[in-house]
């Protein structure tokens, strides 16, 4: 099993959803979350004041599928959530040693 993590911008949500959903994602957990990466944030102006917002508004989404599907599920998250611009994210993938499902006990790709 391979955990998915994607930071990507909030505009692209439903599309990147929609996409797992295609492929067969059964179960997504979504976070609203700040941060910078190259982009180093953006300078805005308030009240005629400079100032420099440190941490961007991303959103960060967080699945667990079956090794054969984790390629597809990179794919799709890249494919839809690409705007060619700075700042569109990462993707990030983890082994996952166990899952249990609390209600039932059921566990591993049972579990998923």
């Amino acid at each position: 099993m391979k955990k998915i993590e994607s930071i990507i911008k909030p505009f692209k949500l439903d599309d990147v959803v929609e996409a797992l959903s295609e492929v067969g994602v059964e179960g997504v957990t979504v976070s609203e979350v700040r941060g910078f990466g190259r982009q180093k944030g953006r300078t805005e102006i308030y009240k005629g004041a400079e100032y420099v917002v440190d941490f961007l508004p991303k959103i960060k989404i967080e699945v667990v599928v079956p090794d054969q599907i984790a390629d597809t599920v990179i794919s799709a998250i890249q494919r839809t959530a690409k705007t060619g611009k700075i700042g569109d994210g990462k993707i990030f993938v983890t082994d996952i040693e166990k899952a249990v499902r609390i209600r039932t006990g059921e566990q591993d790709e049972e579990a998923l």
